[in-house]
């Protein structure tokens, strides 16, 4: 296959390990996070991928793979769980992060549940993994390449969501917004590629009215439900009526961050699509919906690898 335009030939990991830490956006606890480069001689023909590796003074509890199978539904988030039962919630920027950045392989240590929310947005990340560097291996980068049309929709009317993929020779978003009150239809369509990713949607932050926000912690208090308890107009674009606290980084942020979520849910596949994604009014679910769409359907996509 030949290599879309924008990809690297070869697949990834970091050239050093990179630490950050923070606070997490639903548990509010203090985390740290160390990601681990991973040599061929790991890898031994194996399929490794993103492996989150949990820790608790300095004890490893267990893994969990960055795996669609492992998704679990959780409120304003995705989380993975492993079968054992351990879980790592809000990983969904940092997914995105690394696929943008050619880190196709690597392991997350962390010391609590959630990862850090940073200042809402991916820029962290990616500003920290490109100061790391990235080691290119000896396998060939490959592709989830879809073979035909796999749609999912839910609700009707003025409440409608869909979400389609389809066959295209690169990986290409259609994302239209229209969730908040007051500030109209966003959309943003456009070529997804390691450079689109970082000058175009990484920036922009997660988002959310204060007057919904303050009843959901409570709810979750109740509930013994992590929800927004580290929610901070430090982390997010916090809505007070139709303005933003601080402003907006972009006139179109908030379908930018759609965009985001949906890159980051979709690398669970566990690498790039070759398709064009077309998403109304999209959430975490409804990406998870999709991606079980198309992993599920026989004959929808395959597996292919990148020719220099």
């Amino acid at each position: 296959m030949t290599l879309p335009a924008g990809w690297q030939a070869n697949e990834g990991t970091l050239a050093r390990p990179l630490e950050l830490s923070g606070r997490g956006l639903h548990t509010g606890r203090r985390v740290n996070v160390r990601i681990l480069p991973v040599d061929s001689a790991q890898l031994d023909g194996e399929r490794h991928g993103i492996v989150f590796r949990r820790l608790s003074k300095g004890r490893e509890l267990g893994t969990v793979a960055a795996r669609a199978s492992l998704r679990r539904g959780q409120p304003l988030c995705t989380m993975l769980r492993a079968e054992d039962g351990l879980g790592v919630r809000t990983v969904e920027h940092l997914l995105a992060s690394l696929l943008a950045c050619e880190i196709d392989h690597a392991i997350v240590e962390l010391d609590a549940e959630e990862v850090p929310i940073l200042d809402g947005s991916a820029q962290p990340w990616i500003d920290a993994i490109k100061a790391c560097g990235r080691t290119a291996l000896a396998q060939p980068k490959r592709f989830l390449r879809v073979l035909k049309t796999v749609s999912v929709a839910d609700g009707e009317g003025a409440a409608l969501r869909e979400m389609r993929v389809e066959p295209a020779a690169d990986y290409t978003l259609s994302v239209h917004n229209n969730d908040l009150k007051g500030f109209g239809d966003m959309t943003w369509h456009g070529q997804m590629t390691p450079r689109a990713f970082a000058g175009e949607i990484a920036s922009s932050r997660s988002y959310g009215e204060i007057k919904w926000a303050v009843p959901a912690i409570v709810i979750g208090l109740l509930t013994g439900m992590p929800i927004l308890r580290g929610a901070r107009t430090s982390c997010t674009a916090s809505i007070v009526g139709k303005r933003v606290v601080g402003g907006l980084r972009q006139p179109d942020e908030f379908v930018r961050h759609r965009v985001l979520d949906l890159v980051g849910d979709l690398a669970l596949a566990g690498a790039p699509l070759l398709g064009h994604v077309t998403a109304r009014r999209p959430t975490h679910e409804m990406n998870y919906r999709l991606l079980a769409a198309l992993l599920g359907t026989p004959g929808a996509c395959e597996w292919v690898e990148a020719n220099a």
